[in-house]
């Protein structure tokens, strides 16, 4: 490679001028395409800090969680900032997190907490806690120019690495050779890399939101994303906005049983007429729009008639008492369906706590809990996300998969420190925390600090393309690495973000 010399000085999209000549060099040589960036790619990250997770569960807490109500408690404030809630020990000394949160106070040993988070990017911008991105959009509705999420990543070099052939140095072959034999399994079995459950961002307030997305990848990286039929209990009070019912139900797979006289062999007699075709598509194939027409033809066709991805959705399969331990909620359905699709393979499942509103009157505020913030906290998120998630982290490890998943809880923003007139937090986005557990993270510890009030960073401020860094670094991705966008100008994919190294295991 020619190293052009220049000034170290970084340019608004983080690449050094250096940087950006070298890349002119390489394209003036003719060797500046996409699948040299990757082959380069893929030996710088195998050269650097191999990633201990496989796979990645995000547990994403639509609303805005009041993580200072969660895990970064402040006893001592005044009382319209300290609330309602009292501190817990947990089984790491020196660590308290909510009283409301017990079981996983069991769990602390292996979970990371980051109390320092913060954007600017406005909120209940979903964008930035996906990609890394921290410029305010002019709306919240996703675009084709925005950044792609971390699983769209995932997406797009599991798709590359089955069709490019890297190389890499003895020492290094091993771990990659183990990753690539998994990935063409899944993808043998006709797993994508990255499903999103239970309904698209925002599906229960009929309002398309940005964020977990392929952006300018091409839509043919967007995630699997699956369906829901979301329902209350008969029985339960009546629902209005403050008083949230428990949203039960299961996400299901689009389009994935086929149903009458319609048979496997009809639907392949239906594929080798389309493939007829073949010839004359691959001649525009560069075209983004067939590109991805055929993409999703050929992923609809793997779903179809995917034994081992209609398994993963079949929770008639399970033993009822996992299904207990998990809960019978959309949530907790929809993790046991993420573990179940990470032990197949899949390399990215995301999980929201969505909200249900608009379509279905069943929870009007999920974790944006603007009213009766304490009361909504204590009866309804806390007691269910406390059971569903330390029922992942134990069902995990006992299944030997802890160590090579990566389990992270975050939300878009925070809440605000002072509580408001009707006992509620508002929207707050200059500190909050998230936490991750699992593969590669150091468990019981803790990065960042609030102030006395959880309303500013105290010490160690971190950002979102902060968190996306840690993740691609769990994971064996160089945050770095550089994908391009429709004007052929390389963007790293996390943003200019930097791991956090001091929560990450040996």
């Amino acid at each position: 490679m020619i190293t052009m010399l220049g000034s170290p000085r970084r340019c608004c999209d983080g690449l050094t001028r250096r940087e950006t000549l070298q890349a002119g060099a390489l394209a003036l040589l003719g060797g500046m395409n996409l699948p040299t960036l990757l082959r380069a790619e893929e030996t710088r990250q195998l050269h650097g800090r191999p990633g201990k997770a496989k796979s990645v569960i995000l547990l994403y807490l639509l609303g805005g969680a009041a993580t200072q109500d969660m895990v970064d408690l402040k006893p001592s404030a005044p009382a319209e900032f300290r609330g309602e809630f009292k501190p817990i020990a947990t089984n790491v000394p020196g660590i308290q997190i909510c009283e409301h949160l017990p079981r996983m106070a069991g769990w602390m040993h292996k979970v990371a907490l980051v109390r320092s988070l913060n954007h600017k990017a406005g909120c209940h911008n979903c964008l930035p806690s996906y990609t890394g991105y921290e410029v305010p959009p002019p709306d919240q509705h996703p675009r084709d120019t925005d950044p792609p999420s971390m699983g769209a990543v995932c997406e797009y070099l599991h798709e590359m690495n089955r069709s490019e052939s890297f190389r890499s140095t003895p020492a290094a072959y091993s771990d990659f050779e183990h990753r690539a034999t998994r990935e063409r399994h899944a993808k043998e079995r006709g797993l994508p890399a990255y499903v999103y459950m239970p309904c698209w961002l925002g599906w229960g307030q009929v309002f398309r939101r940005a964020g977990p997305y392929a952006g300018f990848l091409g839509k043919r990286f967007d995630p699997l994303t699956t369906e829901c039929a979301p329902y209350g209990d008969n029985d339960a009070p009546a629902t209005s906005p403050g008083y949230p019912r428990i949203v039960r139900g299961e996400p299901y797979l689009p389009n994935s049983i086929l149903t009458g006289d319609f048979t496997i062999d009809r639907l392949n007699t239906r594929r080798t007429l389309m493939e007829q075709v073949d010839d004359q598509l691959r001649r525009v194939e560069s075209q983004a729009a067939l590109s991805s027409f055929d993409r999703t033809q050929q992923r609809a066709f793997s779903l179809l008639t995917s034994s081992t991805m209609r398994a993963a959705f079949d929770l008639k399969s399970e033993d009822p008492r996992l299904l207990e331990r998990y809960g019978r909620t959309l949530f907790g359905h929809s993790t046991v369906i993420a573990r179940r699709l990470v032990e197949a393979g899949v390399r990215f499942v995301n999980v929201t706590w969505d909200l249900f509103w608009d379509r279905i009157q069943i929870d009007y505020d999920a974790w944006d809990t603007h009213t009766r913030n304490f009361a909504i906290l204590r009866e309804n998120k806390l007691p269910h996300f406390d059971q569903t998630y330390t029922a992942l982290l134990e069902d995990l490890e006992q299944r030997g998969l802890l160590d090579e998943t990566l389990v992270v809880v975050m939300s878009e923003m925070g809440r605000t420190p002072k509580i408001n007139s009707n006992a509620g937090r508002d929207h707050w986005t200059y500190c909050y925390s998230m936490f991750f557990a699992g593969a590669g993270i150091r468990g019981g510890t803790i990065y960042g600090a609030s102030d006395a009030q959880a309303a500013f960073v105290k010490d160690k401020p971190v950002s979102t393309a902060d968190i996306c860094a840690t993740i691609y670094e769990c994971l064996g991705i160089d945050p770095d690495l550089p994908i391009l966008d429709h004007g052929g100008r390389p963007h790293p994919i996390a943003n200019g973000g930097q791991a956090i190294r001091e929560i990450l295991g040996d």
